[in-house]
């Protein structure tokens, strides 16, 4: 695998990330913390986004989700760090590391 297309990779894996997180996240708005009902409409459009860009991966479906749960930890602890305060300790860091580093391992070790 080229640099370039493990760059574009790990840029889809971000962007499937932030569309999950970020639609989950505003449906929870609307839902639980009772922001405007368009909030949760958007997050269910953005929501949708997230089912297509996984496709534009080169990998098949199992590996690419596999990885992609790799990408959401870390990408969720971001994401509550940043919109809701929650700092990750220690031990969310650690076990994120862990788990991004395996998925790394998984889809961008070379292969015979």
């Amino acid at each position: 695998m080229t640099t370039l297309a493990i760059l574009r990779s790990l840029i889809l894996f971000v962007l499937a990330g932030l569309c999950e997180i970020g639609g989950g996240w505003l449906v929870w708005q609307s839902l639980r913390e009772h922001k405007p009902a368009w909030w949760g409409v958007s997050g269910g459009v953005i929501l949708m986004l997230y089912g297509v860009i996984p496709t534009l991966q080169t990998a098949h479906f199992g590996r690419i989700y596999a990885v992609y749960g790799g990408f959401f930890i870390v990408l969720s602890l971001l994401w509550g760090w940043y919109f809701d305060g929650d700092r990750p300790d220690r031990f969310d860091v650690i076990g994120a590391a862990i788990a991004l580093v395996g998925v790394c391992v998984m889809m961008y070790w070379p292969r015979s």
